[in-house]
């Protein structure tokens, strides 16, 4: 499309050329400023309307589409229990121990979300996780990458994803906590973009006179991200070429895992993904599989009897693989992707309650879906990999997602399995632990495993304070 210039008329007719001429409804009301403010939206939002109406389309339309793939289970690397191979997880783990001693390695963290299902204010990493003090997520990973850094000798630079919601605030979190310890040149915080909101008819919807609506456009964004703020250009000039990913809300996440990046090297894969075992065919968890005769992942919602509740011949399901979005990329495949977005990474759809302005002009929030968001998933790049490689791990070491406010995957659920996490660590190092302390919190800037607690020389945890605090009830 021809660069657009300032005339208002030339707006106008880009979006009256694509159906959506009522996002001028209430220009006539507006004062000067806000006319500024809106212009201003509306030529950012122009140049994509072409995509943004085919990507919306292509999305409905899979709403209603039966999918008739022919699914085949992937190869994953299993646990030692399940008939893994610990000779080649050792050379794994060694190759990814070089590959982080080399500096190849950068750390992605998706951390666009609010915490409002939580109850919470503000950018989800913020939100309080500490089993006794008020340590965020943040602060907790943070903790994680200092003391990776530590024993590397050198720093390892963390790329926090936000979005425009969580911009401003993360920013400023981390200006406030003096960046977590870590140095501020080695933290590049950058935003997601955003995609404009639709009705259930395929028109824009507004939130304010002056405002289309938008929203985040998903975790696959952050491919797209990477690329057009520069963070992989600096990664590339750090001499960076794999990149570890996770989303912000897993405090058990095991930061920059060397058996991940190295299974990814000595195989020889674009991509790498981390999954847990399922055990009920009815759990709500998409799985990785072969669709079609490439890499993909089937989400439980479209995954059907036979294949769902399929058994092998050992008792397991055949279809156990199931995502918890971690994963390990190489740079030049990041660049690829983005660079195939609308092809590689197409929106998905889904009915949301938006709010937005009546006949009137005023603000309401309606009481059911009213409109589509659209967003981009970071696993849709899997069939574009010339090789995956799929680790399982254990949920109860690595995999805890905040989610909901109260019951399973919730703030108390979290803390009660980072509490035995780190007595299993303390058991393991032989530390005993007083039978009166009801609550254990560590710092992972130096115990971030059995072995680190092994390494602290001490058999009392009272010994090893601050670095390990207990106590009585669950906050101090």
């Amino acid at each position: 499309m021809a660069q657009l210039g300032s005339d208002l008329e030339s707006v106008r007719r880009v979006f009256a050329d694509h159906g959506q001429a009522h996002v001028f409804a209430f220009w006539d009301q507006l004062d000067a400023p806000a006319r500024r403010g809106y212009l201003a939206q509306l030529r950012r939002l122009a140049p994509m309307l072409p995509d943004w109406v085919a990507g919306r389309r292509r999305a409905i339309s899979e709403l209603t589409q039966v999918k008739q793939a022919q699914l085949a289970p992937m190869p994953v690397e299993a646990l030692p229990e399940f008939g893994g191979n610990e000779p080649l997880r050792e050379s794994a783990r060694l190759a990814g121990e070089d590959l982080l001693a080399s500096g190849r390695v950068a750390i992605l963290v998706v951390a666009g979300g609010q915490g409002t299902r939580l109850g919470f204010q503000g950018p989800k990493g913020a939100f309080p996780v500490g089993p006794l003090t008020d340590r965020s997520l943040f602060h907790l990973q943070a903790q994680k990458i200092l003391g990776l850094s530590r024993k590397l000798g050198k720093p390892i630079p963390w790329y926090v994803m936000t979005s425009p919601a969580t911009d401003s605030e993360t920013r400023a979190l981390f200006r406030a906590a003096g960046f977590f310890g870590l140095k501020p040149s080695d933290v590049m915080i950058f935003s997601q973009d955003q995609v404009p909101c639709s009705d259930l008819e395929g028109n824009l919807i507004l939130e304010g006179c002056d405002r289309v609506a938008e929203s985040p456009n998903g975790h696959g964004g952050s491919l797209v991200a990477l690329v057009e703020s520069g963070a992989l250009d600096d990664m590339a000039r750090r001499g960076i070429d794999r990149i570890f990913y996770y989303q912000v809300d897993n405090p058990l996440i095991r930061m920059a895992d060397p058996l991940l990046l190295g299974l990814q090297e000595i195989q020889g894969a674009e991509m790498a993904c981390k999954v847990i075992r399922k055990r009920d065919p009815q759990e709500k968890v998409g799985v990785l599989a072969r669709v079609d005769g490439r890499a993909g992942i089937v989400e439980y919602t479209e995954i059907q009897d036979p294949e769902k509740s399929q058994i092998d011949s050992s008792g397991e399901l055949v279809f156990w693989a199931g995502n918890i979005a971690i994963h390990s990329f190489s740079t030049g495949f990041v660049r690829r992707v983005a660079e195939q977005a609308d092809a590689l990474l197409p929106y998905h759809a889904s009915a949301k309650q938006i709010r937005q302005v009546n006949s009137e002009g005023q603000t309401v929030a309606p009481d059911e879906p009213n409109g589509y968001k659209l967003e981009r998933f970071v696993f849709d790049a899997l069939p574009a990999a010339d090789r995956v490689s799929i680790l399982e791990v254990r949920p109860s070491e690595e995999f805890a997602p905040i989610k909901n406010a109260k019951g399973k995957d919730s703030p108390d659920s979290v803390r009660k399995e980072l509490d035995q996490q780190y007595r299993d660590w303390l058991s393991k190092a032989g530390v005993a632990v007083p039978a009166g302390i009801q609550v254990i919190e560590i710092d992972h800037e130096y115990v971030d495993s059995a072995e680190d607690a092994l390494t602290l020389g001490v058999n009392r945890i009272e010994d090893a304070a601050p670095m390990i605090q207990g106590s009585t009830g669950m906050r101090v």
